[in-house]
């Protein structure tokens, strides 16, 4: 059951939670300064300091759960194609609260959407390209 679950679910509860927690709820603004506050500074080679966001951090992590999300689109089970439609479903979620909440309304979340896209086109490209090599097969 828990392999038909988005894992790209987990960065959309999580932004949910701190557009929540981070004051003013889903109508303010907030978030956005939230995010973009200074994690950490790392000096460079080039004498100049990096500094990290949390969104920085936040949009690293999400990609790395993208990348595994990639990965497991590529089983061609039945929990693969319950997992491309609730994919599905939770970029319809992630478009709306974009598109209607302030909160969302954030470049962050905007990058974190766009990943939940590319999840849901990745799964189906994916699950019909295997399936064209079946049919070949046979």
């Amino acid at each position: 059951m828990f392999a038909a679950l988005p894992l790209l679910a987990l960065p959309v509860l999580f932004y949910n939670l701190f557009a929540l927690l981070a004051g003013g709820g889903l109508r303010s603004a907030a978030t956005a300064e939230r995010f973009s506050a200074v994690m950490v500074s790392i000096p460079m080679a080039s004498h100049v300091l990096w500094s990290v966001s949390l969104s920085d951090l936040f949009l690293a992590g999400s990609l790395v759960v993208l990348f595994v999300e990639l990965l497991k689109s590529t089983s061609s089970h039945q929990a693969a194609i319950i997992n491309h439609s609730l994919s599905m479903v939770l970029f319809i979620a992630c478009l709306v609260e974009f598109l209607l909440f302030p909160a969302f309304a954030t470049s962050t979340f905007f990058l974190l959407t766009l990943m939940v896209l590319l999840d849901v086109l990745a799964g189906f490209i994916v699950t019909i390209v295997a399936s064209r090599r079946e049919i070949d097969l046979r």
